[in-house]
């Protein structure tokens, strides 16, 4: 299979996408209609500094807008950041998003991986703190990790940074499904007392804008950011991305019923797979990653069902791991129904 996202939707014949895991409440009103209203300014280039938008999120992240970058998606921040410290050798807890492989393999980085236990539904402990070393020169680490959807213990989170401030190891770390995941993240804990950290989130996943492509990447570090600004190309965030980013940072109200949709249907999803003999690893996001008794990315999708095969996933190569989006109980009761179909009348 490629290396590649979910949500191809471009070359499959797709009624529900499964594979990318989005708000499933939708892109919010208020930021519609900031990306309608946009299209007047888009004759300007946009601010290359984005100075509104970085005073928008250092209002909803109480973080100094001097700590703030914005990019083009996450996606683009993970590549300056690499190209910003070309590091020698990074380490990733595997499996993790394979993105991070892709921007450490185009600098031509040596990548190291730590594999985790599935015996402990693959959650990263502090047993990682073991292999960070002097020569480990970059750590990518995910919180909530994808596509696992387990968060980071505090404790744990806090030794591993504490390790890696030790042996000068700079820290990715990517919280672009923090916000979905329902619990408190504050980002200014895990930034306090190490300059060797920066953070990455994204407008993406929380408020299901991934065409219009916003990240932003937090770090109190000014000379880290400097090195990192520099790999940004200018008027690298457009003008209706400014705009919907500003919006978005406004929806409180859609954010709170978000979380409580994605912890019924997460529930939900558990109980049904569970009860049709999948392996369901526990989740704090609004994706679950389960093991299925039969192959199901082939049935689903001539059904016009997108899940996401998790084959190219280090770790997840042996058969039938798949992560779904938790999406409207409409949608998921549909997912139910067909997969209970392909199981229990034999249709595989």
């Amino acid at each position: 299979m490629a290396q590649q996202h979910g949500g191809d939707i471009y070359r499959n014949k797709v009624n529900i996408d499964f594979s990318v895991n989005v708000n499933p409440l939708g892109i919010p009103e208020g930021v519609k209609q900031a990306l309608k209203d946009s299209v007047e300014d888009c004759l300007h280039y946009p601010d290359p500094q984005a100075v509104k938008l970085r005073e928008a999120l250092a209002d909803y992240s109480s973080v100094p807008a001097d700590w703030i970058l914005c990019g083009n998606g996450a996606s683009e921040l993970f590549l300056a950041a690499v190209h910003a410290i070309r590091p020698k050798r990074a380490l990733l807890p595997v499996p993790s998003f394979y993105g991070y492989i892709h921007v450490l393999t185009a600098m031509e980085t040596e990548v190291v991986t730590f594999p985790l236990a599935l015996e402990q539904n693959f959650a990263v402990t502090k047993d990682l703190c073991d292999v960070l070393t002097d020569d480990i020169d970059m750590l990518f680490l995910a919180d909530p990790n994808n596509p696992t959807g387990q968060r980071l213990a505090s404790d744990v989170l806090q030794e591993i940074l504490t390790a890696c401030r030790k042996h000068h190891i700079i820290v990715i770390l990517d919280q672009c499904f923090a916000e979905l995941s329902g619990q408190q993240c504050h980002i200014s804990q895990e930034l306090t007392g190490y300059e060797n950290v920066v953070v990455v989130r994204a407008f993406t996943k929380q408020f299901a804008m991934a065409g219009v492509r916003l990240g932003y990447g937090i770090c109190s570090n000014e000379g880290l950011r400097r090195q990192i600004q520099r790999q940004l190309p200018e008027w690298n965030v457009s003008i209706p991305a400014q705009q919907a980013g500003i919006a978005a940072c406004r929806e409180r109200d859609y954010m709170a019923r978000s979380l409580t949709l994605i912890a019924q249907e997460r529930s939900y999803l558990e109980r049904e797979f569970t009860s049709m003999g999948m392996k369901v690893f526990p989740s704090h996001s609004n994706f679950l990653l389960f093991r299925s008794p039969i192959p199901l990315y082939e049935p689903l999708l001539e059904r016009g069902i997108l899940i996401r095969d998790c084959s190219n996933f280090q770790g997840l190569d042996e058969d039938n791991y798949y992560r779904i989006a938790v999406r409207t109980h409409e949608e998921n009761q549909k997912l139910v129904e067909v997969i209970g179909e392909l199981i229990w009348d034999g249709k595989v």
